[in-house]
């Protein structure tokens, strides 16, 4: 294992959001849902200061509802609709990473037993670097979660932590990116 597996730049990263829909985001405990909603805010002002792209997607709209309005409403892109658990099920999402470019995921969501891991598997699967920061992933049983992170990890996949990513992405303190991160990070 090198190193390199551990480091990201902007221009290397792309956030993917997975399934932060309404009525998946009432089946979590109210800390769990607040805590994940925080740090994917964080990960998307960053994205918006570096200009890293931002995929998300929505399972099921129709039965699981929109993208919860404290995400959707900092997006500008659409939504990926699916059916499958892997996003890699859709084909729109398929060709929408292979478009980007980018070989460093940033991979968020919920829940992360089930959509975030079984497509965290597929992009290890397809050799991309994939980072999955434990904060900004839910399920509703801990014990579901705990499994989830450990499959991930287990299978290559970078476990770390919101402010980890955004500092390793700053690189430095005193810019004016730093600056206007840590009105995000408290």
């Amino acid at each position: 294992m090198t190193a390199e597996k551990f480091f990201i730049t902007a221009e290397e990263a792309l956030l993917v959001i997975v399934d932060m829909q309404e009525k998946l985001a009432r089946a979590m405990k109210e800390e769990i849902i607040e805590r994940t909603i925080k740090n994917i805010t964080v990960l998307i002002e960053l994205c918006k200061l570096y200009q890293i792209p931002v995929v998300f997607t929505e399972q099921y709209p129709k039965g699981l509802g929109k993208t919860l309005e404290q995400i959707g409403n900092l997006l500008s892109e659409q939504a990926i609709e699916k059916i499958y658990f892997s996003c890699f099920g859709e084909e729109k999402f398929a060709i929408k990473i292979r478009e980007l470019g980018r070989q460093k995921i940033i991979l968020t969501g919920m829940e992360t037993h089930v959509c975030v891991c079984q497509t965290a598997l597929d992009f290890l699967l397809r050799h991309y670097y994939v980072f999955v920061p434990c904060d900004a992933v839910c399920s509703r049983k801990k014990q579901d979660w705990e499994i989830g992170i450990n499959l991930m990890k287990d299978a290559g996949a970078v476990i770390t932590c919101t402010e980890t990513l955004v500092f390793q992405i700053l690189k430095k303190a005193g810019t004016d990116e730093f600056k206007k991160m840590l009105e995000f990070i408290k």
